[in-house]
């Protein structure tokens, strides 16, 4: 995790992510916040399929609430907000961490998923 004077995460040059939240990469955005940045999954698994990221970089989201707290509780908040707005009052929010969970890119993001039937268990 790379913290910067102890109230943020620097961006990760290299991360793609924190080049969608610079603008530096196109991506379809929903919506945007102070602390986040939503936009379309290029691979939808669902009718909605929105990602919710923290515009500071963290490699997952347990370290995104270890590091900021504020940013973590904004982003979940964030999520509920796109759900509804897409017309969703029942969603499911998936946080994948770590490589074996499927999380192939390494700043935190929780995937809204919406508009089907979404059985349990996932996989």
């Amino acid at each position: 995790m790379q913290v910067s004077d102890g109230e943020g995460l620097d961006a990760v040059p290299d991360c793609l992510f924190c080049k969608i939240v610079a603008g530096d990469i196109p991506a379809e955005i929903v919506s945007t916040t102070e602390y986040t940045v939503a936009f379309r999954d290029i691979n939808p698994q669902a009718p909605t399929h929105v990602l919710v990221i923290p515009r500071l970089h963290a490699p997952d989201v347990a370290s995104l609430a270890l590091a900021s707290p504020e940013a973590a509780a904004a982003l979940l908040v964030e999520t509920r907000r796109i759900a509804m707005g897409e017309g969703h009052d029942s969603y499911r929010l998936v946080f994948n961490t770590g490589a074996d969970a499927g999380q192939t890119v390494f700043h935190a993001h929780g995937h809204v998923l919406a508009g089907r039937g979404l059985d349990w268990p996932p996989g």
